[in-house]
């Protein structure tokens, strides 16, 4: 296998255990096999790929993948992608909030993220912002408002790094940058999105404060994030790839 396209058109099917004619067109990503559960359950259809790195379900023109933890990881499942050119990327993704104003539970919806876990940069340099796709993030935006809800924007400062809630130095970086929230992921999926032709936007959902000692994610933490608040986060992702696939508009914002 000597080009892109021959490697990524082998590796999809290799990462997922899916052939390439099985996936849709508007893609749900995650980082969490409890979330491809529930939308499994939700319309009754099969997890697919369970021995497979990134398991998934396809149900109503919709495909959701989790791709795992971390930047390469980000990078990797974009890259696979683009065997498939989809029409609409968006990740559900969960966050660190880093500031006073926001609570566990509310959603983030990003313009931009900050470029801090070196990954992306082997797709473009330093100077190069990640950015969503505008379109993605417009649809996002208008169903969370017809569900009478509210969302934070910003920047999330994206880092490799897993523990660092004890780091005095790294907290008071990330008071500086004024970023909104912190991840491991996002500001991999827009420049790797970008660089292989992909709309990609995000929605997270912060789910812990890690910059007080109190807020630091646990077990019990979590399980309660996951209890209270994962189903509205998975509907909105559905609900904002529909209303994309329904408008028959062209998600690009960008001619590449």
């Amino acid at each position: 296998m000597k080009t892109k396209e021959e490697i990524t058109q082998n590796w999809l099917p290799r990462y997922t255990g899916q052939p390439l004619d099985q996936f849709t067109k508007h893609i749900l990503l995650t980082n969490f096999d409890d979330y491809v559960k529930r939308f499994a359950e939700r319309f009754q259809v099969p997890i697919l790929g369970e021995s497979s790195p990134f398991r998934m379900a396809i149900a109503d023109g919709i495909t959701i993948i989790n791709f795992g933890m971390g930047s390469p990881n980000a990078a990797t499942v974009m890259d696979l992608l683009s065997a498939i050119s989809p029409a609409a990327v968006l990740f559900l993704g969960k966050c660190g909030g880093l500031k006073d104003r926001t609570v566990v539970g509310d959603f983030i919806l990003p313009i931009g993220a900050i470029r801090g876990e070196g990954t992306s940069d082997s797709y473009f340099p330093k100077e190069v912002p990640a950015l969503p796709a505008f379109s993605v993030q417009r649809a996002t935006s208008h169903i969370i408002r017809t569900r009478s809800l509210d969302y934070w924007t910003g920047t999330v400062y994206t880092t490799n790094r897993r523990v660092w809630e004890h780091d005095d130095s790294f907290k008071s970086y990330l008071n500086e940058i004024r970023a909104m929230a912190i991840d491991m992921e996002t500001a991999t999926l827009f420049s790797a999105g970008f660089k292989n032709k992909i709309p990609v936007g995000a929605l997270l959902l912060v789910s812990d404060q890690p910059m007080t000692p109190e807020g630091v994610k646990t077990v019990a933490s979590d399980a309660k994030v996951s209890g209270s608040f994962v189903n509205e986060h998975i509907d909105i992702g559905i609900e904002t790839l529909k209303e994309i696939m329904n408008d028959g508009q062209s998600v690009r914002h960008l001619k590449y």
